[in-house]
């Protein structure tokens, strides 16, 4: 099964996000706080992972940095979801390991394209 856990401080964008996810038939876990994201990932075992780059507590680009540094996250999907567009940021994201990076406002159905392709279709 589709598992994606959404690294997310924005309720309405953890809403909105769930809401498309699950009617696509993934299954979805939320997670707000930077601070022990890595943690919530290892425990919910994801197979991909939308990931904000300003969360409270601790910075997207670290939490995508220590994922990267573990075995069995190294290669798994990371889009990174983000109101920062500017260029030197996406070159931080893509030089940590991000698989795609995607700035606010952005299209749900573009989300979910976008991870569907890094996922792949099947259920």
């Amino acid at each position: 099964m589709r598992h994606v856990l959404l690294i997310e401080d924005e309720p309405n964008i953890i809403e909105a996000l769930s809401f498309i996810f699950l009617r696509d038939g993934w299954k979805v876990d939320a997670h707000s706080d930077g601070a022990n994201a890595v943690a919530t990932t290892v425990q919910t075992a994801p197979n991909a992972i939308i990931l904000d780059v300003m969360l409270p507590n601790r910075s997207g680009f670290e939490i995508l940095e220590e994922l990267r540094s573990l075995p069995d996250y190294k290669d798994i999907p990371i889009l990174m979801l983000t109101a920062r567009g500017q260029t030197k940021d996406r070159d931080i994201a893509i030089a940590r390991g991000a698989s795609q990076y995607m700035t606010k406002p952005f299209s749900n159905a573009e989300v979910l394209k976008t991870m569907n392709a890094l996922v792949g279709h099947a259920p």
